[in-house]
């Protein structure tokens, strides 16, 4: 990928530039759609600026409003994308739900544990109580014979209609906040109201992930779209670096979710 681009990024989304880049030149090249797995908030904005920049479509669908994992397609002029072209699948967690408790967690580590990759599963739904998982169509058959229980839960998996996924629980609030950098140690005190120094053990004790990838690092900058997770606490997104103040502040958007 072009040096002038990749400076716009993080060094450590190199690779995955350099994937986005591939993608552009198979449909540049072929001229035909190209599908993506499932991206996360941060790679959907990466994706969706390199694409703009080679003067390229590109679509995202996750299988329901607002979906936080999606998959991009990339296509030519000509082509009108369908909803089938995302190759989708839904399953439901059919568990003994008056005598059990699942937890996300639970469920992530499960499909994880039956050896596949993050970027194959979509969205974990629930509304309080059903779990419902959207994955891609090529996996659900295998991902149905793999689960028999979610953690000591006898539990399994069946394909339902992508029409009949609940509406998550997740309610994320909107924060206005003015920050003197966006270090991760920083993002996270002020997302939910903690001391720096709080802040920091949380992250060298392993306890936050970025975009789902473990860091340690309490310096580490971020970006727009990037989402931190933090273990007993929830989850953080970047939604909009809005300039600075007259005092070299950063006036930023952010979205909260508290468990």
């Amino acid at each position: 990928m072009d040096e002038n681009i990749t400076q716009h990024f993080r060094p450590d989304e190199g690779p995955f530039i350099d994937a986005v880049g591939g993608w552009i030149q198979q449909v540049q090249d072929e001229y035909r759609p190209v599908l993506t797995h499932f991206l996360n908030p941060r790679q959907v904005y990466i994706a969706t600026t390199l694409a703009h920049r080679a003067d390229l479509h590109i679509r995202f669908d996750g299988g329901h409003t607002g979906a936080e994992m999606q998959r991009g397609l990339f296509y030519p002029d000509y082509y009108e994308p369908e909803a089938a072209d995302f190759e989708l699948a839904a399953l439901k967690v059919d568990y003994p739900l008056k005598f059990a408790r699942l937890h996300h967690s639970q469920v992530l580590g499960t499909l994880l544990g039956a050896g596949i990759e993050r970027e194959v599963l979509g969205d974990i739904l629930t509304d309080g109580e059903g779990w419902q998982v959207i994955t891609e169509q090529s996996m659900a058959d295998y991902l149905v014979s793999q689960v028999d229980r979610i953690g000591k839960v006898k539990s399994r998996l069946k394909p339902m209609d992508l029409a009949d996924l609940v509406v998550p629980m997740n309610e994320w609030e909107s924060e206005s906040a003015t920050l003197t950098s966006l270090r991760l140690d920083n993002i996270v005190g002020t997302g939910f109201h903690l001391s720096r120094h709080r802040s920091k053990e949380l992250i060298e004790a392993g306890r936050v992930r970025i975009n789902w990838a473990e860091t340690q690092k309490p310096d580490y900058d971020l970006d727009v779209a990037d989402i931190v997770s933090v273990r007993g606490f929830g989850r953080i997104r970047l939604n909009e670096v809005a300039g600075k103040t007259k005092k070299d502040k950063i006036r930023v958007t952010l979205a909260v979710l508290k468990k």
